[in-house]
């Protein structure tokens, strides 16, 4: 069951509607029957003169938003510098208190700031835990920008794989293998098109190719495939100065760099997490890389809380890629029924 936060009685509240540029202020003093309305710039002079405005009062301050993207971080930052209490509102009670309130969806920012108030009243908020004090700021911003990488990586994989392969070479598809891998683009820059191959004799191709795929199992074997595979290609006979070749190694030279971008990452990700009981639990399943285990950090404590639920490498393990169940699925199943 939930921890209830009481609110004091003799407790300032305030509730703000956070935007990029202005914010919309709303403060409830004990013992006074009308609301001070103020509005904030995301400015530093403005968030001084906020959090003046409200030590003015000599009360205990409890501070109430919705998380905006964000905008909300660094005036929420300065609320908790300044000793004040912060909350939290969830989004979705928000639209629901609302509608339920006004009996319509329309919105505006003093209208939200009134329903946050409301919500501070009746003690629907939650606890508010800034990263930057909580000491998670570096591994949750090694998080997001190793997830928007590996989406940028993917992206990228596919046009070549759907656009400029089907064009200039399209068997060189089946060799691709593990998509984790930089052989592959490199080998592609090196030798983009089936004419690339072919200037070169077979004993030629395959001392030349030899560095650039790195470490493979019968490579010789593989380089003569390939060879045999350009000899017989359909794709478009374009010269290897084509500004359409160009454009096409332009496009291997981004995906290549993402993935030097990603390793560095997990790399810091590793060093950083290396020493922590849950980062060792959770790198126990397969195929999970060190940024892979900062995406999920609350399964091991999820798993103590729930002994009945399997180990942390069994959940991870029934969440692999071949698999349709969810990796916390029996967790959060016990989550919904408690």
């Amino acid at each position: 069951m939930t921890n209830r936060q009481p609110i004091p009685t003799d407790a300032l509240l305030v509730a703000i509607d956070i935007a990029k540029v202005r914010n919309e202020v709303l403060i409830e003093a004990p013992n006074h029957k009308r609301r001070r309305r103020l509005s904030v710039l995301n400015t530093r002079a403005e968030h001084d003169r906020l959090i003046e405005t409200l030590r003015a009062y000599g009360k205990p301050v409890i501070c109430a938003f919705e998380a905006t993207g964000n905008y909300h971080r660094p005036i929420a930052w300065r609320l908790i510098e300044a000793g004040f209490d912060v909350r939290l509102v969830s989004s979705m009670a928000l639209a629901r208190t609302r509608e339920a309130l006004h009996n319509g969806w329309d919105k505006n920012d003093p209208r939200d700031a009134q329903v946050i108030l409301h919500m501070l009243r009746i003690g629907a908020t939650q606890r508010y835990h800034d990263p930057l004090r909580a000491g998670i700021n570096d591994v949750q911003e090694l998080s997001k920008t190793h997830e928007a990488i590996a989406k940028a990586k993917t992206e990228i994989q596919h046009r070549i794989l759907t656009h400029y392969l089907p064009l200039y070479f399209p068997e060189i598809e089946r060799f691709r293998g593990n998509s984790r891998s930089d052989w592959f683009f490199a080998f592609l820059d090196a030798f983009p098109t089936p004419a690339s191959i072919m200037a070169l004799s077979k004993e030629a191709f395959i001392e030349a190719a030899w560095d650039v795929v790195g470490r493979k199992v019968s490579k010789e074997r593989l380089l003569a495939d390939i060879y045999e595979t350009a000899r017989t290609s359909i794709g478009l006979p374009l010269p290897i100065d084509a500004p359409a070749i160009r454009m096409f190694r332009m496009v291997i030279a981004e995906a290549r760099s993402l993935i030097r971008q990603r390793n560095e990452i997990e790399d810091m990700a590793d060093a950083m997490l290396r020493d922590s009981a849950d980062y060792k639990a959770l790198a126990q399943g397969p195929r999970h890389r060190p940024c892979h285990c900062t995406h999920h950090p609350g399964r091991r404590r999820r798993s103590q809380a729930f002994p009945s639920s399997p180990p942390i490498p069994e959940v991870l393990r029934a969440g692999s890629f071949n698999s349709a169940i969810r990796p916390t699925s029996r967790a959060d199943a016990i989550i919904k029924v408690r």
